[in-house]
């Protein structure tokens, strides 16, 4: 019997966790009965009932296995470390507890996957949220896809199921702060996309505020490309060549039409400002990259686990 593994990070989801398991369950004793169950909830240190709850499932259901964190990693690192564990033939990278990605959709996934396809992914193309949270992540998607070097197709989410040898792929990885989708996107291999509409929160609140928003928007876009850099490049080798031609000009018009030659504070000032403006962006965006690099040669753990339930021991070794 083929098993399908199931991820589902969680952070203070008292309210939702059961639901999603119940979820994930049912379909499994419905439309999936011909498939083994592998749910995997990776816990970000909740300060909640969500751990209290994962451990009366996980006493009850063999098939659930629990990851408790020691701290608040972040998403991206709880949720690519829970699938360090997934152990099955295909596996659903990330099945949000909050269930705003439907579960309903595991099904056709699975089918896809049976027909051959190697990563069916789930593209929301409609959102009930804002519209300015809409524009705003119509942007992101558009950006990171234009910059990469590679296809990040746009609206695609870690909702996604891939076949064990793209997992694998996946897991040969090692990023300090792994971008996930960006990274399932560089491997390739055969593709579908299917459209869904991704729900509004019915229970709790979500854990995904401005700033964590936008640092995970600019961890996809200098992950996969240079552009950045690139365009610091360009830009400073234009404003350069700008000031070398209105240093001519002005030398030139005080020696020939000194009437007419730009002079006075005000004309100085505005250079100043505006080139120092430019050089503090092109320092932050260095900068990025430097944090980026730092972080990933000092080869510290993505995750520190404080207890694993129902992980056979001989993975948690094989992890090592």
């Amino acid at each position: 019997m083929k098993k399908i593994t199931i991820v589902s990070p969680c952070y203070n989801e008292e309210e939702n966790v059961r639901a999603c398991y119940e979820a994930v369950k049912r379909l499994f004793d419905t439309e999936l009965t011909g498939y083994q169950r592998e749910h995997i909830f990776s816990d970000n240190c909740s300060e909640d009932r969500t751990q209290e709850i994962l451990r009366e499932i996980a006493l009850v259901d063999i098939d659930v296995k629990v990851i408790l964190n020691a701290r608040n990693f972040g998403p991206f690192r709880s949720l690519f470390n829970g699938l360090r564990y997934a152990t099955g033939d295909a596996i659903v990278v990330f099945m949000p507890v909050d269930l705003q990605d439907p579960p309903e959709l595991i099904p056709e996934f699975v089918k896809h996957w049976e027909n051959g396809i190697e990563v069916v992914a789930g593209a929301r193309v409609n959102r009930n949220e804002t519209r300015l949270l809409r524009t705003c992540r119509w942007l992101f998607y558009r950006i990171v896809n234009g910059l990469s070097d590679f296809e990040i197709p746009p609206d695609v989410g870690e909702f996604q199921l891939i076949d064990r040898k793209v997992w694998q792929a996946v897991m040969s990885y090692e990023d300090h702060y792994p971008y996930i989708r960006g990274i399932i996107a560089s491997c390739g291999f055969r593709r579908l996309i299917i459209p869904y509409t991704w729900r509004t929160r019915q229970r709790g609140l979500s854990k995904n505020n401005i700033p964590r928003l936008v640092d995970q928007a600019l961890n996809g876009i200098f992950s996969f490309t240079n552009a950045p850099m690139r365009f610091c490049t360009f830009a400073g080798f234009a404003l350069a060549t700008v000031c070398l031609i209105f240093a001519v000009f002005s030398l030139m018009s005080y020696l020939l039409m000194p009437h007419i030659a730009p002079r006075g504070t005000t004309t100085i000032i505005f250079s100043i400002f505006f080139l120092s403006g430019v050089q503090l962006l092109f320092i932050g965006i260095l900068g990025e990259y430097v944090t980026s690099t730092h972080s990933q040669v000092r080869h510290g753990p993505l995750v520190i686990e404080r207890e694993r339930l129902n992980v056979p021991e001989d993975i948690h070794s094989r992890l090592k």
